[in-house]
C-alpha cells in the first residue's frame, strides 16, 4: 500500500545565524516521527498561489507551532502582548487549514498549530497566559522539551479519548498562549489542571484535532497513539 504524503508546514526566518538570505526551518524529529508511523513527510513552503495544487499532492496536513504568535487582527483583537508575528506564515497556513478541511483532508495542529486551527474556524486566543494573573501552572517549562512537565486530563466520548484511551497524560510544554473562545464546530477534548485548553478536535470533519504539546517527541505511548491514528485516516481519507 503507498504510503500517505503528509505536508507540514515549514517555519520561517530572516536573514541571520543559518543563511544571510531569508530561510525555512524545522525539527528533524517533526520529520522522522511521520516517517516512523509509516507516512513520508513532505515540508511546505509559504505560497498562497500553490496551495491547490499543494493540497492535490498531500493526503493529511501537519501544522506545526514556532517562536512566534498569530497576529491578534486574525480574531479580531488588538495586540495586548503577541510576539514575532509572521503574517505571510500565518496567512498561508490559515487558507491551508481552510481548504484542507473543506476538503476533509485530515489535519492535525501541534502547539500554535492547535491555535491556528481554532482561530481559522473563527476562534479566538489568550494573549498571555500569565497576564491572567491566576494560578496557573507554567507552560514555558525549563526543562529540556523532550520531558514532560504537566499532565492533561482528557475528556470523555472524544475522538483524543479514543484515540489513547487515558484520562490523564504527561506532556511537555512551551506556549505562553493558548486557545480562548472555542472556533465553529470545535469542542474541548483536553484541559490542564489549570483549566487551560490543552487539546481540541472538530466534530465536522473526518479527522481534525489540534494538541498545545509537542507529540512529535514520543515522550509517551500516547504521543505515539496521536501520530499513528492521524497517519490511518490520512490513508482511507
Amino acid at each position: 500500500m503507498k504510503k500517505p504524503i503528509i505536508g507540514i508546514t515549514l517555519d520561517n526566518e530572516e536573514p541571520g545565524q543559518y543563511s544571510k538570505f531569508p530561510w525555512y526551518a524545522i525539527r528533524k524529529n517533526y520529520l522522522h516521527s511521520i516517517e516512523e508511523v509509516g507516512g513520508i513527510p513532505f515540508p511546505l513552503f509559504h505560497s498562497l498561489d500553490s496551495i491547490d495544487t499543494i493540497l492535490s499532492l498531500i493526503d493529511g496536513i501537519i501544522i506545526t507551532g514556532g517562536d512566534f504568535d498569530i497576529n491578534p487582527s486574525f480574531y479580531n483583537q488588538t495586540n495586548i502582548s503577541s510576539r514575532n508575528k509572521k503574517i505571510l506564515r500565518t496567512s498561508f497556513e490559515m487558507k491551508l487549514c481552510e481548504k484542507s478541511l473543506k476538503k476533509n483532508i485530515p489535519v492535525l495542529g501541534i502547539c500554535g498549530g492547535e491555535q491556528l486551527i481554532n482561530v481559522a474556524l473563527g476562534g479566538t486566543l489568550i494573549q498571555d497566559i500569565r497576564g491572567l494573573k491566576l494560578n496557573t501552572i507554567e507552560h514555558e517549562q525549563s526543562s529540556p522539551r523532550n520531558q514532560s512537565s504537566h499532565k492533561v486530563y482528557i475528556e470523555s466520548k472524544t475522538m483524543l479519548h479514543k484515540i489513547i484511551k487515558e484520562e490523564k497524560i504527561d506532556v511537555n510544554s512551551a506556549h505562553h498562549q493558548a486557545v480562548d473562545k472555542l472556533g465553529n464546530g470545535l469542542k474541548i477534548s483536553g484541559k490542564s489542571k489549570d483549566g487551560i485548553i490543552e487539546s481540541i478536535e472538530s466534530f465536522n470533519h473526518k479527522w481534525c484535532i489540534g494538541i498545545q504539546w509537542h507529540p512529535e517527541f514520543f515522550i509517551t505511548k500516547a504521543d505515539k497513539l496521536i501520530f499513528m491514528d492521524f497517519i490511518h485516516n490520512s490513508k482511507n481519507k
